[in-house]
C-alpha cells in the first residue's frame, strides 16, 4: 500500500515549539501516532490532521504552488470556484459571508480599474458575469464590502484599488485559467 506524503512547514519555529511544549504536557499519557499527527498540525495552524491533509488535497486539485507567504486556504477556494462555471460565471450567490466575499473579489476584478463608471454601466457588466439574475445585489455587495466607491446620488461607480486577499488572488487565477482551457 501506498503513501502519500504531505510537506509539513511552520512560520514560526518558536511558536510551533511552544505550541508542541503546551500540547504534550497537556497530554495524560504517551501520546499515539495520530494524536502526534493531530498535534503537530494543530501547532501549525491547522484544525486536526484532517484539516491539513484536505488542505493538501484541495491545493493539488487546484494545481498550485503553495504560497510563500500567507497562508490560503485551498479547501475554500475550491468549495468557493463551484459557484462559477466553466465561463467563470457565477451561477449562484454563497449563502456563507466568507465564500460570497470571495466571489465579490472575482467580480472585482473583472471591472475596468481607474475608469467611472454609470449606473447602467456597472449594472451591465455585472449582468454579464452572473446568471442567476440579481445585478442590483451584487452592486450593493460591491459597494457595501467597499470594492466599489459611488457618488452620492448613485449615478457615478469607480473601482477602489487595493490588493486582494491570497485567497482572492487564488480563485482569481483559478477561474482565469479555467476559462482559458
Amino acid at each position: 500500500m501506498s503513501r502519500t506524503v504531505f510537506p509539513f512547514a511552520a512560520k514560526d519555529v518558536s511558536a510551533l515549539a511552544r505550541s508542541l511544549h503546551r500540547e504534550l504536557e497537556a497530554c495524560d499519557s504517551k501520546p499515539g501516532h495520530l494524536q502526534l499527527l493531530n498535534i503537530l498540525t494543530r501547532s501549525a495552524g491547522y484544525q486536526n490532521f484532517q484539516h491539513f491533509r484536505a488542505q493538501h488535497q484541495a491545493e493539488a486539485r487546484l494545481e498550485r504552488e503553495p504560497p510563500v507567504h500567507d497562508p490560503v486556504d485551498h479547501l475554500r477556494v475550491e468549495r468557493v470556484a463551484r459557484h462559477f462555471d466553466a465561463a467563470g460565471l457565477l451561477v449562484r450567490w454563497p449563502s456563507k459571508a466568507n465564500h460570497q466575499a470571495l466571489c465579490l473579489w472575482a467580480l472585482w476584478s473583472r471591472l475596468p480599474s481607474g475608469r467611472s463608471m454609470a449606473e447602467s454601466q456597472i449594472s451591465e457588466l455585472l449582468r454579464a458575469n452572473h446568471l442567476f439574475g440579481d445585478h442590483a445585489l451584487l452592486r450593493r455587495e460591491l459597494f457595501d464590502n467597499q470594492l466599489v466607491s459611488r457618488s452620492a446620488d448613485g449615478s457615478d461607480y469607480r473601482r477602489i484599488e487595493r490588493r486582494p486577499p491570497q485567497e482572492a488572488i487564488m480563485l482569481i487565477q483559478h477561474l482565469s485559467l479555467r476559462q482559458a482551457s
